[in-house]
C-alpha cells in the first residue's frame, strides 16, 4: 500500500532542498526544477499544496544562495573542469553545463577560467580534451594496430558525437602513435 503523498510546506520545500543538496552538487535553476518537479508529483498524488508555492521555492533557493550553500560559479567551474578531464568537447561541456541550469555569461567565464587554469588556449584545451576521450574509449592511436584502419570511420563519428570538429577528431584518431599526441 502506498503512503500519502506529504502535503507541500514551506517547511518541507526547505527540508527537500536541504536533502537534495547534502547528495549533489545544484545550481539555483537546478534547484528550482527539483522542487517544481516535487510540487508537481505532490500534485499529480493529489496531496495539499500550499498557495504561493512558486515564492516559496524562490525564497529557499534564495536561503540558500545567500548561505553559500549553492554557488552557480563554483559548480559550473568544478563542472567544466570534470568534463574536460573526462574528455568532453567544449561544445559539449556548454550544452551540459546550460542544461544544469548556468547562465550564458558564468559559463563563458567557468571556460575562460578552465584555460586560465590549464594554462593553455581554447584549441589546445580542445585537443587535450579530445586525447582524453581518444585514451577513455581506446580510440586512434589507443586502438591495437590491427584494429585501426578498418575502425577509423568509427573512431572518427565517435569524435564527432562527442562534439569535437572534425580537424581535432582527425589529428588524434589519423596520429601514428600515442607518442606523437604528447609532442605537441
Amino acid at each position: 500500500m502506498r503512503r500519502p503523498a506529504r502535503p507541500i510546506t514551506a517547511q518541507y520545500l526547505q527540508n527537500a532542498a536541504a536533502f537534495y543538496l547534502e547528495r549533489y552538487p545544484a545550481t539555483a535553476e537546478g534547484l528550482r526544477r527539483v522542487l517544481r518537479r516535487r510540487v508537481r508529483k505532490a500534485e499529480i498524488a493529489e496531496a495539499p499544496v500550499m498557495d504561493g508555492v512558486e515564492a516559496a521555492i524562490e525564497a529557499v533557493v534564495q536561503r540558500f544562495v545567500s548561505a553559500g550553500a549553492i554557488d552557480d560559479k563554483e559548480f559550473a567551474q568544478t563542472k567544466a573542469r570534470s568534463l574536460h578531464r573526462r574528455g568532453t568537447s567544449s561544445r559539449m561541456t556548454r550544452h551540459k553545463l546550460k542544461l544544469a541550469g548556468v547562465d550564458a555569461g558564468t559559463l563563458d567565464r567557468a571556460l575562460v577560467a578552465l584555460d586560465d587554469e590549464l594554462d593553455t588556449d581554447p584549441e589546445r584545451r580542445e585537443r587535450q580534451a579530445a586525447i582524453a576521450l581518444a585514451r577513455r574509449r581506446r580510440l586512434g592511436p589507443f586502438r591495437p594496430e590491427a584494429e585501426r584502419a578498418d575502425r577509423r570511420h568509427r573512431d572518427l563519428a565517435a569524435m564527432a558525437r562527442a562534439g569535437f570538429a572534425l580537424a581535432v577528431a582527425r589529428k588524434v584518431i589519423d596520429a601514428a602513435d600515442v607518442a606523437a599526441l604528447d609532442d605537441d
